[in-house]
């Protein structure tokens, strides 16, 4: 019946400069300032000798590709992502980092296209190009309608969630927090006059429970609360203690969801509680075709994940993931056997979770609990 369930669209890293503004309509400064590569069109040159010739320029709604038919089929009442890319021409870039990302204002019709109600921002490129850069990211998105969480012009800004309207009468509150150990430097930290991010210099208990506090004087009965987090390394499977130790400590405090990302690729998922964590998301859009060096990751793969939750208790009752690859900077469907190796890689990981992760008929990953009904 319909309300019986909230579905949450939860996508991981979304980076639309460099490469991929190259190839958008409206292209800012192709400039860079990393060790080996100086100019964001070498990165489309990848892409191109990695899986054949992009059309330039591309529509706007080319990098999603089968994404958003994908989500328009599963008609999700929330589309959440992490959007890892400032939304400037100006500002200057930031010192002390190798990789600084940022899309053009006026390619901004291309994160629109996937009609995203949140973006969430505490991570470490959204002020790649300084506090400048923030504002008018900030401004730019402000301007288009789109919400967002985790970076403000001050500590209380950067800290408030994004309220969405549910349907059910009640509220999906996406709350955005980035850690030190993403790479986030601490001079990012929003504070009492200073724009910023929403910083957490470790997932310690402390920090669990100062938003604990602050999640208390959010959340009204019949609310969703979702913690988008912007953790830990790269690249690898395993989860520090101290994370999972975060997460579970963000569900006991209310939490219903936590979402989680940095990873170049998708990592564990568990069930705690009766209520999700990704413990990484993996990239959704990015420029990275045709760069070696940890290929047995296999990042080109990315996931939408589809969340359902009871909306009265915020319950989890079903994960439904779709497999994508990316291929030409553009989404297309995955293979039944790259489907497979995800499958069987996810499943592997996650059993230390106590969670299980099937492939379906219809070419979709599920999450199941080893025990026959989700735990409370």
């Amino acid at each position: 019946m319909p309300g019986d369930t909230v579905t949450v669209f939860l996508g991981g890293d979304v980076m639309l400069g460099r490469g991929v503004d190259q190839i958008l309509p409206h292209p800012g400064d192709p400039a860079l300032r990393e060790s080996y590569v100086r100019d964001a069109r070498a990165y489309v040159g990848l892409a191109e000798e990695a899986n054949g010739l992009i059309p330039r320029p591309v529509p706007f709604r080319w990098p999603w590709g089968v994404a958003l038919p994908e989500l328009d089929a599963a008609a999700p009442d929330v589309r959440v992502i992490n959007l890892e890319t400032s939304v400037t021409r100006d500002g200057d870039f930031a010192p002390d980092k190798g990789v600084h990302y940022r899309m053009s204002p006026g390619n901004l019709p291309c994160l629109a296209a996937v009609r995203p109600d949140v973006c969430a921002l505490a991570n470490n490129h959204v002020l790649d190009f300084g506090r400048l850069g923030l504002e008018e990211t900030l401004d730019c998105l402000a301007g288009a309608a789109l919400r967002t969480a985790g970076a403000g012009r001050d500590a209380v800004a950067a800290g408030r969630p994004a309220v969405v309207p549910l349907a059910t009468g009640g509220r999906l509150l996406v709350f955005s927090l980035g850690t030190a150990s993403s790479g986030i430097p601490d001079d990012w930290a929003a504070g009492e006059d200073r724009s910023g991010v929403a910083f957490v210099e470790g997932p310690s208990a402390g920090a669990a429970a100062a938003f604990a506090g602050r999640l208390r004087q959010s959340k009204r009965p019949g609310d969703i609360a979702v913690v988008s987090v912007h953790w830990g390394a790269n690249w690898g499977y395993g989860v520090d203690r101290a994370e999972i130790a975060f997460a579970h400590a963000l569900v006991d405090a209310g939490v219903d969801i936590v979402h989680g990302h940095s990873s170049h690729h998708p990592r564990p998922l568990e069930a705690y509680r009766g209520r999700l964590v990704l413990y990484g998301c993996g990239d959704l859009v990015d420029d990275y075709e045709g760069i070696g060096g940890h290929e047995g990751y296999r990042d080109d793969l990315r996931l939408l994940y589809l969340v359902s939750v009871e909306p009265d208790s915020g319950r989890l009752t079903g994960v439904r993931m779709v497999p994508l690859q990316a291929r030409r900077m553009r989404l297309e469907h995955a293979t039944p056997e790259d489907t497979r190796w995800l499958c069987d890689v996810l499943d592997r990981h996650g059993r230390q979770f106590g969670s299980r992760v099937d492939a379906g008929p219809d070419g979709t990953l599920t999450l199941r609990p080893l025990r026959a009904t989700w735990p409370v």
